[in-house]
């Protein structure tokens, strides 16, 4: 089976090019089945060095990617490369082919894209990363204003599945009071939180309304996507975007 992967669906100029893999054709095998591609969860080494290079080969990137080395912190890399060091949770880039790539299985992948082409970005939006202000560090990173800027939300899991404390809650509010509607409390006093609809809430603050994708879950599509949440141990998935020279 050939590498399985999802093409982002937004408006991008014809020189970006974005997109998340999904779990299959891969050769990784039981909880990583089979396209893993983190390095850090336990999976057989020769595993994830030949499900790399088929990604990189069946995506046709045009160098090696530039992984982020997430740490659940708004630690932004920018005018790469080279490869960013540790504790990076987003990377910006101007550089004509260099692919900037981060690892999920549940947490929210950004993708950001002048309308022009000219920069790119990606960034790693777990709960803790969205609220202290990931995103928010990205864009103040960019040289492209907000107005300009389009994003694609990767696939994460969903509000449905997504269940956390009040004191999740309680941190969002902190920072957005308006942020309480993308809570929905459930029966057990706790409540189903919307990854999505709080990076759309964060972008819009800052001026970004053109946001595409947020229609997966990773939880819930079990065929496709891996679950931390769903599974404990399990692979990790890559969102990855490049430019290359505008036509």
């Amino acid at each position: 089976m050939s590498v399985a992967w999802i093409k982002a669906d937004w408006p991008a100029p014809s020189n970006v090019h974005a997109g998340t893999t999904l779990r299959h054709g891969g050769v990784s095998e039981n909880a990583f089945a089979s396209l893993n591609l983190g390095d850090h969860v336990s999976d057989d080494q020769a595993a994830v060095v030949e499900n790399r290079q088929r990604f990189a080969g069946e995506c046709a990137l045009p160098s090696a990617p530039l992984w982020l080395c997430q740490t659940h912190g708004i630690n932004v890399a920018a005018n790469i490369p080279p490869q960013p060091d540790t504790g990076t949770d987003a990377i910006v880039t101007r550089t004509t082919n260099a692919v900037c790539a981060v690892l999920t299985a549940d947490c929210l992948p950004v993708v950001f894209a002048a309308m022009d082409g000219s920069e790119v970005a990606v960034a790693h939006a777990g709960w803790r990363g969205l609220c202290n202000g990931i995103l928010e560090a990205t864009v103040a990173a960019m040289q492209t204003s907000p107005g300009e800027t389009l994003v694609w939300l990767g696939p994460a899991i969903a509000q449905s599945a997504f269940e956390v404390g009040i004191e999740v809650r309680e941190q969002f509010i902190a920072r957005q009071p308006d942020a309480a509607t993308h809570f929905v409390e459930n029966a057990r006093g706790r409540f189903q939180a919307d990854l999505y609809g709080l990076a759309g809430q964060r972008l819009a603050a800052l001026g970004i309304h053109a946001v595409s994708g947020g229609n997966y879950c990773t939880f819930t599509e079990s065929e496709d996507f891996f679950s931390y949440r769903r599974d404990g141990q399990c692979g990790r998935m890559a969102t990855f975007i490049y430019r290359s020279e505008v036509a």
